[in-house]
């Protein structure tokens, strides 16, 4: 998360271009490829979640897609209110206040984070590209605040960059203050107000099983790769990418898909 408070427009409604219709033709049924980290995750977390659970969307900014009517899986997937008891929403950025997808929504500090929520009420908190930008520092906080808000058995599901993956060195390899220059020529439909600093300190297994630790946590932790979106509309450059992509090793994978269940009888 970041500390700076941003407005823009939501980006336009993803659609499959001819780059992606022509390497992944599968795109026509349905309209998501067979490498989709947003329906791989997207369906886990659903998995998760019923009518009776209340979720927490930690970081959940504007909800850029609950601003659009698409049928795509995309959207569908990530729409939780109105299918569960009650969906809140944190965010340290003002644009909260525009998300429609949420019942409540909190501005919070992060210096001390502070969520103003009860003890043991979520049944599932998600963090959605937020770890990436959770400092050193604040960590521990982080985890604690989201223990004390889940109840016993509950789960956090997070997806974020891989600080060894593809993504996560390229970001670090990139000053901060470059990011939205770097962005809107590799994703010209992002606004600039939805780039925010980086970090890296949650984005390791190892980080994670010791900010997560036994027996109070259970960490299940695995590498995704989707379609190289990041290389533009190149199709030479999408083919050399996806072939380099097969050659990575999984704990190499650009994306982490993060699912910790806090422990039914915690110590």
């Amino acid at each position: 998360m970041s500390d700076e408070t941003t407005r823009a427009q939501p980006p336009a409604v993803f659609e499959p271009g001819p780059t992606v219709s022509e390497l992944y033709p599968e795109v026509a049924a349905g309209g998501f490829t067979r490498l989709d980290g947003t329906v791989e995750f997207y369906t886990r977390v659903n998995a998760l979640i019923d009518a009776d659970s209340r979720v927490l969307d930690f970081g959940a900014g504007r909800g850029w897609w609950e601003h659009h009517a698409s049928p795509l899986m995309h959207y569908r997937l990530r729409r939780f209110r109105g299918r569960v008891k009650e969906v809140v929403g944190v965010d340290v950025d003002e644009a909260i206040r525009e998300n429609p997808g949420l019942d409540s929504a909190y501005v919070i500090p992060m210096d001390p984070l502070e969520l103003p929520l009860p003890d043991e009420h979520f049944d599932l908190v998600l963090a959605d590209y937020v770890l990436e930008h959770v400092a050193q520092e604040d960590a521990e906080t982080v985890v604690d605040e989201i223990g004390r808000v889940l109840k016993p058995g509950g789960w956090f599901a997070a997806r974020t960059p891989n600080k060894w993956g593809i993504i996560g060195i390229g970001a670090r390899a990139v000053p901060n203050r470059l990011h939205t220059r770097v962005l809107a020529r590799l994703q010209p439909g992002r606004p600039a107000g939805d780039v925010f600093p980086t970090r890296y300190a949650m984005n390791t297994r190892r980080a994670l099983r010791r900010q997560f630790p036994e027996p109070d946590w259970h960490v299940y932790v695995y590498g995704w790769t989707s379609e190289p979106r990041y290389m533009g509309s190149s199709k030479l450059a999408w083919r050399i990418a996806g072939f380099i992509d097969r050659l990575t090793p999984q704990p190499l994978a650009a994306t982490l898909m993060i699912f910790v269940q806090k422990a039914a009888d915690p110590t």
